[in-house]
Order: C-alpha cells, then structure tokens, then sequence
C-alpha cells in the first residue's frame, strides 16, 4: 500500500463506486466524489452512508469528501476514476475538456463499451480527451460490490500498457480484503468485462428457460472458447492467459453469483419478461443488455469471430427473437 497521500476524483454514485471508494479510503487517499444527486450527497454528509447504495458501508468523512462540482473534483486530484454505467459516459465526460485531464491518470472501472461508437472507454478517453495510453488503467474483477460491503476476501486486476502505473492503482487498492494485481493486457481485460457480462445474460435466460446446471456448464465452457477466439481476433499481439482471474475468474462470478445483476436480468428475460418491464422492475442497469449491441455490431463490421452466444442474446433482446427458439438453436452449436 502506498505511503503518501494520493487524491483520486471518483465520478459515479452507484454500488461499484461506493464500493471502490470504500476500498480507496482504508489507505493513504483523499477522495474527491462527485455524484449527481444532491440528496446522497447531503445524506452522506450528514450521515455518513450512501442511502441509494449499499447503505451499510460507512463512508470516512476525513478522507472523503462527496461533492456536485465536477470539474473541482478532477482538478483536486492526480487520478480520476470513471464509475458510471457506460451509457452516461459520453455525458459525464463531454463536460470535461483535455486540460482538465492534462497530466492525470485516468482509470475506467466501466463494464461497458460507449453507446453508439462501439468503442472501450479507454479509446473513447484517448481519442476526445487526449490522454496518452500510458496515462490510461481499467479495473476488472472477480470481484462484486456487495461482497467488498462486506469485507469478503476479493481479488482486482489493474489493466494497463504502463506497468509501473498500473502497480502504483493497484497499490492504492491494496487492504486486508482486497489483493490487486497489474496485467499489461489493457483492451483484453476490457473486452472480457465486456463479454462476460453477455454471458451472464445467456446464463440467466437459460435458468430461466428452466435450462440445468448441466447446460450452464457447457455454456460458460463454450463462453471462454468464444472468448479467445474474439480477443484474438481483436488484439491478436497481447499476449494473455485466459485462465487468469481478470478473464475466467470474472466470467465465473458474474455467470453463477446471486449478486450478478446480469444473470438477474438475463433469468427474467427467460421468464418472458419485456426488456422494459425487466429493467422497470431491476431499477439498475444491467451493462450486457448495452454491451451486446455493441459488441454484437463491432464483430460484424471489423473482426469477424464465431460468437454464437452473443449473437443469441443479440438476437433475443434487439431482434425479440423468442428466448425458447433461440436457445434450441444455440445448443445445436455448443459442444
């Protein structure tokens, strides 16, 4: 854990960034969090919790200071930490300019790819914001929010092409139940967030199409044989092993745990749900139902890969194929 104090800007209000902020504030750290809602702001102010997410976690008011002023947040600080679903990311950043990011490290702990230009976040910060790829991290799991609420033993990887910054985050999240470690495969651990997250989709219609622990085996298996083939079809020169935490062990937790609000969404989907009234009913983003389109589209215009479970969700929740006819087909092409 690092020794000097490090002011980190954390931008997104949700349980992932509640969380992260937790694991930032039991080290040498000021946090500068901005959060849209002036009321979690005055409640946590007040009260010291979050009352819109995991409002069990206690938030340190010495090393934490919650505010509405964006562009005061970032400046205060030397690392700038994206915690928004990916959807609003445009939003949120197109009110920042390059210099306003000029010299800071900037790291997306985003699930997601942006809506419409079917990029990573990284890229997206890269190319309007300028940041230079050695400036640029992602956090990836295995790891969820509510078990970080409740101080369970987690893992994080730190992505990055800079492996001298990537270890310095890495150390920052660093505590007695937190481990992090670096991985120089900065777009691929991007990319498996991306994907698993449409795999716990899958896993979830399948539990609710009444589909067996049996079936689910095969489908996660298959997901990592889908999973190689597109990462090396996208970044064929990273050298990675896919049996690693930020790539198996993160499908894993997403694909089986109760806390996966993928699997969650997807199962309700396999129940007949609508996409709207499934959403309505969450009232929190499930980042695969966005992430498929994207992905989904990318494959098809640039890269090319056998990608029959991302193509089945695609085609159940843009095409409304029926989830019953879909699956039928799907299982044909696992083995």
């Amino acid at each position: 854990m690092s020794t000097e104090t490090t002011s980190i800007a954390v931008i997104g209000g949700g349980s992932w960034a509640t969380a992260l902020v937790k694991i930032l504030s039991e080290g040498n750290t000021h946090i500068h969090w901005w959060l849209r809602s002036k009321h979690d702001i005055e409640h946590m102010k007040t009260y010291g919790r979050n009352p819109s997410y995991l409002s069990d976690v206690e938030i340190d008011s010495e090393k934490v200071f919650p505010t509405q002023q964006l562009k005061e947040a970032v400046a205060a600080a030397s690392h700038v930490l994206l915690v928004i679903p990916s959807a609003f990311v445009s939003e949120v950043l197109g009110k920042l300019q390059p210099s306003d990011l000029a010299g800071k490290v900037v790291i997306s702990a985003v699930k997601g790819m942006i809506a419409g230009k079917n990029s990573l976040v990284t890229d997206y910060i890269h190319e309007q914001l300028g940041v230079p790829t050695s400036h640029l991290l992602v956090v990836a799991g295995p790891c969820h929010a509510e078990e970080v609420a409740q101080e369970r033993q987690s893992y994080l990887t730190i992505g990055g092409n800079d492996l001298a910054q990537a270890e310095f985050f890495a150390s920052l999240l660093r505590c007695h139940y937190i481990k992090a470690y670096p991985n120089l495969d900065l777009d691929g651990v991007q990319y498996a967030a991306v994907l698993k997250n449409i795999v716990a989709l899958a896993c979830g219609i399948a539990r609710g199409l009444n589909y067996g622990d049996n079936f689910q085996s095969v489908l996660v298996s298959n997901a990592m044989q889908e999973m190689k083939r597109f990462l090396d079809k996208v970044r064929p020169e990273t050298p990675r092993d896919l049996n690693e935490s930020a790539y198996l062990g993160d499908l894993l937790v997403t694909a089986y745990s109760q806390f996966s609000r993928n699997r969650t969404f997807g199962n309700m989907i396999g129940r007949g749900y609508s996409v709207k009234s499934a959403q309505v009913e969450m009232n929190m983003i499930a980042e695969g139902y966005y992430a498929v389109k994207a992905v989904y589209q990318a494959n098809k215009q640039h890269f090319q890969a056998y990608t029959p479970i991302v193509d089945a969700v695609y085609h159940i929740l843009y095409e409304k194929i029926s989830p019953i006819v879909e699956f039928r087909i799907l299982k044909d092409k696992l083995k």
